[in-house]
């Protein structure tokens, strides 16, 4: 999980901490946008396509892409946009390659024994979130890129307190604009335990402090969801499901 930064407003000079987002790679690692030290935000006025997306290398893989630019709000009601470090220049073509990437389709080499390898999968496509009903269907997808992809509504939410379940996961989606309470951890972790399944939480809003330490505890998986519909993780649960997909445990 990635530490946060102070960041200044610059309307009333408040000094906010600022968490940089954390996306998945379509190699399967985590990529945390990185802040550029001393950078100086910049208000955001008058929002355009191309000013909301930044590129940023993965360290794991070296794909270069393009991801949702990092922003913070202030209570003051100034939305600012965080600069990150530019995307390094290429090496040109004579430059020495340090090795092929292994594709998916060739196997490992025989080795001892040891931690299990990232998961390599696709690049998420995200859901545009504008109704709650689209927080579900986001989270859904999530889920399925991860590798659950038998995950599907439920049925009855409000009498089991899940919202998907799958082959070996249950989620809950908190689609509201308050933070998701301690009382909802339990509940999905319930769940999951009933189920012998990974309990796996989805807030548009984030988490009560003491949800989110209940769910460290517990070791759910908690995700944030952005209007994009990519969801975010919050705590090392979640780096791991997204590292390791439904292999996790």
């Amino acid at each position: 999980m990635a530490d946060s930064v102070p960041v200044r407003c610059p309307t009333c000079r408040r000094e906010n901490a600022f968490t940089p987002p954390t996306f998945p790679c379509a190699c399967g690692a985590p990529l945390t946008l990185p802040v550029l030290p001393g950078g100086l935000p910049v208000e955001i006025v008058h929002r355009t396509w191309q000013g909301s997306w930044v590129e940023v290398r993965c360290d794991s893989c070296g794909r270069q892409d393009d991801w949702p630019a990092p922003e913070s709000g202030c209570v003051c009601g100034t939305v600012v946009r965080v600069p990150v470090m530019p995307a390094p220049v290429p090496p040109p073509p004579n430059f020495p390659a340090a090795g092929p990437l292994r594709t998916a389709a060739e196997p490992l080499p025989a080795t001892a024994p040891g931690p299990v390898p990232a998961v390599a999968r696709p690049a998420f496509r995200p859901v545009t979130i504008r109704t709650a009903r689209d927080c579900v269907t986001a989270a859904a997808q999530y889920l399925k890129w991860l590798g659950y992809t038998d995950v599907a509504r439920t049925q009855e939410r409000t009498a089991s307190g899940v919202d998907l379940r799958g082959r070996g996961v249950v989620a809950q989606v908190d689609p509201t604009t308050r933070s998701t309470a301690l009382r909802e951890i339990e509940c999905v972790w319930l769940n999951g335990l009933n189920d012998s399944a990974t309990a796996v939480f989805f807030s548009l809003a984030g988490y009560a402090r003491d949800a989110r330490s209940r769910a460290d505890e517990l070791y759910i998986p908690l995700f944030v969801m952005d209007l994009t519909g990519t969801p975010q993780p919050v705590n090392d649960p979640a780096d791991e499901l997204i590292r390791y997909g439904a292999t996790a445990r």
